[in-house]
């Protein structure tokens, strides 16, 4: 595959648009997938167990029947992978990003997305405790002091025991929101749902609308840069089927950083402002918007001034807000507390484990020795935000603050998978070439993809399985992704093209056809 985003030559006009013509055959199959995750979402999601569907005869077959739980588990599971499968081909179908492109991305997105949007919810169920906590803000109590477990009848609306006793992590705007969906639904859980669904949306169309927007402002291909961001299945599944409220706090943010770039730098504080008040991690971009407000040139003394009135304006519109509601600082009590634990596949957690079995091997306090090392990631994380603060002046500011955002998210000891979708268009808008960085990319979206497929599925408790759901979940999705790389004639070469050179050159410059490389 080459999808590099350089500018078709004449030679090759008329191929390229052949191949745009063609790309709606991926863009039907991963509809397929979608509409197959929508079918088996119907017996394998999440449904609180006070919604009106339990009782649907049709959920009630799917249920409670041994054939009809695996059928939705391989739907699922299956449809996920093909649509996995349409993402790449629709890169390999538009090759050299011709005029038109764009529009075809954005077909896509909305395409794929329709299905997911009507979804059981999948892959996680937080959207689930996002309703406890609107029913915390309208029951006068303080999520960022109080868990859901204090309310009444929690357990029926779906949530996740582990928000039980959990502080809320999230900012003063999202219980705003999150109080007027409880309000307007009266805590129904499936309209609940839809809602939070379509205040997620809102997030996914500011990154339809500013991705290819900031894309071309750095010079690259704002098609390609759509979908690598938006139109992967990580980021429609976790953003839509999931209804995560990172997809407003990534809108926001995107927005946000496009606006600072176009000489707007209140408009944009404002806009990451309301990112913060999602999930306070987008803090870590207010630096960087800081440095776009400078301008070039800027010198010392005026890039610590424009600092301090970036964080006065923000903190102290935040600090308004949540005294208006009396919720006071909380949202930055949330974002310092620490978060117990790690996962498996984060590279803290994965070393950390190493380093934990060599301690022990050696006879030393292995754990104690993981928990130290896990922190010096952290810290390190911390270094490269202050490194990439003052270090590179007024060039590629936005690059530099994707890579500090990154560098935190990358070296905290718990990843989830939607923790990928806050780096990825940053990424995708200031250039992911077409090397390993690319070929790293459709690994890790592919390997969420399958954790999710396997570890977030729901069967009652009393159904008798001779195999559970997440073997045949992990068996599909294994030998569907071994399928992409070793058999299937048009993906397996993704990651084996050019050999180690493929690996290593950056190909083609990845620039939009009629512009030049901004450098913020």
């Amino acid at each position: 595959m080459t999808a590099t985003g350089s500018r078709p030559s004449p030679a090759h006009t008329g191929s390229t648009a052949t191949n745009d013509s063609r790309a709606h055959m991926a863009i039907i199959q991963g509809v397929i997938g979608s509409l197959m995750m929508l079918v088996g979402s119907v017996g394998t999601g999440w449904i609180a167990n006070g919604s009106p569907m339990v009782r649907h005869p049709l959920v009630i077959e799917l249920r409670v029947n041994v054939w009809g739980v695996y059928g939705c588990t391989v739907l699922l599971t299956v449809g996920a992978m093909l649509l996995i499968r349409s993402w790449l081909r629709l890169g390999q179908r538009l090759r050299g990003w011709p005029h038109g492109s764009l529009r075809t991305v954005m077909i896509a997105v909305i395409a794929w997305s329709l299905p997911l949007f009507l979804a059981v919810p999948i892959y996680s169920r937080d959207v689930y405790a996002y309703i406890g906590q609107g029913r915390l803000m309208l029951a006068g109590k303080d999520p960022y002091v109080e868990g859901i477990s204090s309310l009444d009848n929690w357990f029926m609306l779906g949530a996740d025991p582990e928000w039980a006793e959990a502080r809320t992590p999230y900012g003063p705007y999202f219980l705003w929101i999150a109080a007027g969906v409880v309000w307007l639904t009266n805590a129904q859980p499936d309209a609940s749902v839809m809602l939070f669904r379509a205040v997620a949306y809102v997030g996914v169309v500011l990154c339809m609308i500013y991705v290819p927007k900031l894309a071309r402002l750095h010079g690259i291909n704002g098609a390609r840069a759509l979908w690598i961001a938006v139109a992967n299945p990580l980021f429609l599944i976790s953003f839509v089927a999931s209804a995560h409220n990172d997809a407003l706090m990534v809108g926001l943010a995107v927005a946000g950083v496009y606006a600072a770039a176009t000489k707007y730098p209140l408009l944009g504080i404002l806009l990451v402002t309301g990112s913060i008040g999602i999930k306070p991690i987008t803090i870590l971009l207010l630096p960087f918007i800081g440095l776009l407000w400078a301008g070039k040139g800027a010198s010392w003394p005026r890039r610590f001034v424009i600092w301090a009135a970036t964080a006065l304006l923000s903190f102290g519109i935040l600090a308004v807000s949540g005294y208006a509601d009396n919720l006071g600082l909380g949202w930055a009590w949330a974002l310092l507390d620490p978060t117990p634990g790690y996962t498996g596949y984060s590279p803290s957690g994965f070393l950390g484990q190493q380093v934990e079995r060599v301690g022990n091997f050696f006879g030393q306090p292995g754990d104690a020795l993981a928990s130290v090392f896990r922190q010096v990631l952290q810290y390190a994380a911390i270094a490269l935000v202050l490194v990439l603060m003052f270090v590179g002046g007024d060039r590629r500011i936005v690059r530099r603050m994707a890579l500090a955002f990154s560098a935190v998210v990358l070296l905290s000891p718990i990843i989830q998978p939607w923790y990928i979708l806050w780096l990825i268009p940053l990424l995708a808008a200031t250039g992911i070439k077409d090397n390993w960085q690319i070929r790293i990319l459709y690994i890790v979206i592919t390997f969420f993809v399958v954790f999710g497929a396997q570890d977030q599925l729901s069967v009652w408790p009393f159904i008798d399985l001779s195999v559970s759901v997440s073997q045949v979940a992990f068996v599909i999705t294994v030998a569907f992704t071994l399928y992409l790389a070793l058999i299937d004639p048009r993906t397996r070469t993704l990651l084996t093209h050019g050999g180690f050179r493929g690996w290593v050159d950056p190909g083609p410059p990845q620039v939009a056809a009629g512009t030049t490389a901004h450098k913020d």
